[in-house]
């Protein structure tokens, strides 16, 4: 058994119970391409056990998705991914892990309806995988942050990846491991301080609803 699935059992075992009720839950959505770690992400930070919609791929399907970045995954989201986690006593973030293949690209605006903020999964040997995601956000006007999931890939600097995004330089850029539940705390953490430090700056969300 390799570390990181150790650690995500371990984390598993060792959750609390969840709280009877909370007054404010707060919806994130885990957005990026096909095959770049959302369903990982959620599963390994939610602390009840996640709701997913993955199928195992088929041959049938390489001929509608692109899977010549992702040859070793065999199984896909086909609806989304559902998790939770607890802020405090009074608040809860629901987590939504949205499809990464373009056929199911429409059930994104629903899923952006009502969300608090996102995270945009990068898979940097597949950067531009992410264009849709990013555009489609920016469009809703949803605060989003953008964090690299680590493949082994090629390395690349942050002004690299903000560049090769066109990033504004206000959104956070943040590397993560998928696979720890530490890790994904720390990507979600980053989102709710970007979407707080938005929210309070009361200029900045006049001109976002301008635009």
């Amino acid at each position: 058994m390799d570390s990181a699935t150790s650690e995500t059992r371990t984390a598993a075992e060792t959750r609390t119970p969840l709280g009877a009720s909370a007054e404010n839950g707060l919806k994130i959505v885990v957005v990026g391409g096909f095959g770049a770690g959302k369903t990982t992400m959620v599963r390994s930070v939610s602390e009840i056990r996640p709701l997913n919609t993955e199928e195992t791929m088929t041959q049938a399907g390489e001929s509608v998705d692109d899977v010549s970045g992702v040859r070793g995954k065999t199984a896909t989201t086909v609806a989304f991914d559902f998790g939770r986690i607890t802020l405090d006593s009074r608040n809860v973030l629901y987590l939504f892990g949205a499809p990464g293949q373009e056929r199911f690209w429409f059930l994104w605006d629903r899923l952006f309806s009502g969300t608090l903020g996102a995270v945009v999964l990068v898979d940097t040997r597949r950067i531009d995988d992410s264009w849709y995601a990013i555009d489609r956000l920016e469009k809703h006007g949803t605060p989003f942050i953008v964090a690299c999931n680590d493949f082994g890939g090629p390395t690349f600097t942050p002004q690299q990846i903000r560049e090769a995004l066109d990033l504004e330089p206000d959104v956070p850029l943040v590397n993560c491991d998928a696979r720890s539940r530490e890790s994904s705390k720390i990507v979600l953490i980053t989102l709710v301080e970007h979407i707080r430090s938005r929210y309070a700056d009361p200029a900045r969300a006049s001109r976002q609803e301008l635009v």
